[in-house]
């Protein structure tokens, strides 16, 4: 193996990585890509608002759970928390649990903070909260913990082919 084949990608081409696979897809559903960039790293839904200018409902959380150890995403405003008990009811599973932050960058390639709603290897089934869709724009995560991109919920819906369903406590 070369030493090329070995060598470990830096975080910036980590980054840059994960940002083109969620434009890629997005450009491939011909939805016109508007990826911000923040200078600051983003930890919080807080501090996401503040970087985009956005209240913090207006912030969509892409959030891995494991349904019967398959993955789907929950796609939920800033200011809500998921309902296990509602995915579970929603996806037909037995069991539904949080994606610990190993799986999700292992099986995506993204690191928590950054987990976008597209842009995967594989096809993820994605529930849509229903409080999305009281808002015009949500910005969601591009990649990293400091892309962004806006976006619609009805257009989100249309590129993720997710269901809109109530998943919030």
């Amino acid at each position: 193996m070369s030493d090329e084949a070995q060598r470990t990608p830096s975080p910036e081409e980590s980054d840059e990585r994960a940002v083109e696979s969620v434009r890629s897809f997005l450009r491939e559903r011909n939805f016109p890509v508007e990826i911000v960039t923040s200078r600051d790293t983003i930890f919080t839904v807080e501090d996401a608002s503040k970087a985009v200018g956005a209240p913090s409902e207006h912030i969509l959380k892409s959030l891995v759970l494991l349904a019967d150890d398959r993955p789907v995403l929950a796609l939920m405003s800033g200011v809500n928390k998921v309902d296990v008990k509602k995915v579970r009811r929603a996806t037909g599973a037995k069991k539904v649990r949080m994606a610990t932050p190993e799986y999700v960058f292992q099986w995506s390639g993204f690191k928590i903070g950054g987990v976008p709603p597209v842009g995967y290897p594989e096809k993820v089934p994605a529930l849509l909260d229903d409080d999305l869709f009281l808002y015009p724009i949500v910005w969601s995560a591009a990649g990293t913990d400091h892309t962004f991109f806006p976006i619609s919920p009805g257009e989100l819906a249309r590129i993720t082919e997710g269901e809109r369903c109530e998943i919030k406590k």
